[in-house]
């Protein structure tokens, strides 16, 4: 069970609308909705792996605590929320040591985990996973094996694999095989989009017939109905963004009864090497 920590203004599909100089100057509202995330995790029992910005735990280290004092495992997001295959090696280099440096002080962890924005590593970054190592982190959970018009690399394996023999192990988002194509099956749009049905007999068969573990990621703003309206986003991206929030909460509450879940680096132990 993994939550990518980041507001609603921070998000891929408003990034061609809301500036990132103007992020300082818009409402907050990352804070109150991880509350709710860590409060719904405590109702079922669950413990997971909170992939967090460091720009936000430079702004909220009090949440940071709390997530590592309720059993979670802190991981990064990077710091400022940008697609790697964008900013390049060195950038990308300066962005995780940021946000690592961040999250370590303000949880007083190891921070060894690490997923990237938007899912932006894959054939166009073969440096990344290396970079990553080089960095002090232990593993990625960044691609998704699915064909997509903002991310994906649909040829990559469907499991945990070292795509760089000097890498970090990558953990990829969870896929069904269906009609000679992977669909996804790890949370985000498509989980509000899908019915709840349909994605529980996706997870059973992930674990079932293929006797594999599942990932889960979602969004704290995810579980906030009440969240402002960018009006100027594209009519795509309003979409992705908007359809589904009132139920999710709910929806997260059966998916935390339907299944066990746990922290990636303990589910993961054994990829890991811990």
């Amino acid at each position: 069970m993994t939550v990518d920590v980041e507001d609603w203004f921070q998000v891929q599909a408003f990034a061609g609308t809301l500036k990132r100089e103007d992020w300082e100057g818009l409402e907050r509202r990352v804070e109150a909705n991880t509350e709710r995330v860590l409060e719904a995790f405590a109702r079922h029992n669950v413990r997971g792996t909170f992939f967090t910005l460091g720009w936000v735990a430079e702004r909220h280290p009090l949440l940071v605590r709390r997530i590592v004092a309720a059993g979670h495992e802190l991981a990064s997001h990077g710091h400022g929320h940008e697609q790697v295959h964008a900013i390049g090696e060195a950038r990308f280099r300066e962005d995780i040591r940021r946000a690592k440096a961040v999250l370590e002080d303000a949880g007083g962890v190891l921070v060894r985990g690490y997923r990237a924005p938007t899912f932006s590593i894959g054939p166009a970054t073969p440096w990344a996973h290396a970079a990553l190592a080089e960095e002090g982190h232990g593993y990625s959970s960044s691609i998704f094996p699915v064909k997509h018009d903002l991310y994906g690399a649909p040829d990559a394996p469907r499991g945990p694999h070292r795509p760089r023999a000097d890498g970090v192990p990558e953990l990829p988002m969870t896929t069904v095989r269906a009609l000679g194509r992977n669909l996804p099956c790890a949370g985000g749009g498509w989980f509000r989009l899908v019915p709840y049905p349909l994605f529980r007999t996706g997870l059973r068969r992930v674990n079932g017939l293929e006797d594999a573990r599942g990932i889960f990621y979602f969004h704290p703003w995810e579980v906030d109905p009440g969240q402002p309206r960018v009006a100027q986003a594209g009519r795509l991206s309003r979409f992705r963004h908007y359809t589904g929030l009132d139920s999710m909460m709910a929806r997260l509450d059966m998916l935390l009864r339907d299944f066990r879940w746990g922290r990636m680096d303990e589910v993961f132990a054994a990829e890991l090497g811990s």
